[in-house]
């Protein structure tokens, strides 16, 4: 007999939408075209033992969901990495250089 479980959750249209869009984009696969969440667990042999994973890995899916993310704050790059990225570019433009004909000393 079959022993998978699957735990499905729909994302009701009152919740709020940030949320709603937090979770669509972590829900890769498991969720449906009509909304639906979908948790398959087959892991384990016992079917109450499939059930806690799949109501566990919900579980997660909803904590991650429901934490925002951090807002990047903007940060200007240091003196030296600016001095580094100018010299590397100087080294590349004179590599480019060399690479064309050489001069025609007639």
């Amino acid at each position: 007999p079959a022993t998978g479980e699957q735990v499905l959750l729909r994302v009701a249209p009152d919740d709020s939408e940030a949320w709603k869009q937090r979770l669509l984009a972590l829900a890769d696969g498991r969720i449906s075209d009509d909304g639906r969440i979908v948790i398959k667990a087959q892991a384990h042999r016992s079917q109450d033992m499939n059930r806690r994973d799949a109501f566990a890995a919900l579980a997660r899916l909803l904590r991650l969901g429901a934490r925002a993310p951090r807002p990047r704050i903007a940060t200007k790059p240091t003196r030296g990495s600016r001095r580094r990225r100018l010299e590397a570019k100087k080294q590349r433009g004179a590599r480019k250089r060399l690479r064309g004909r050489p001069p025609d000393d007639h």
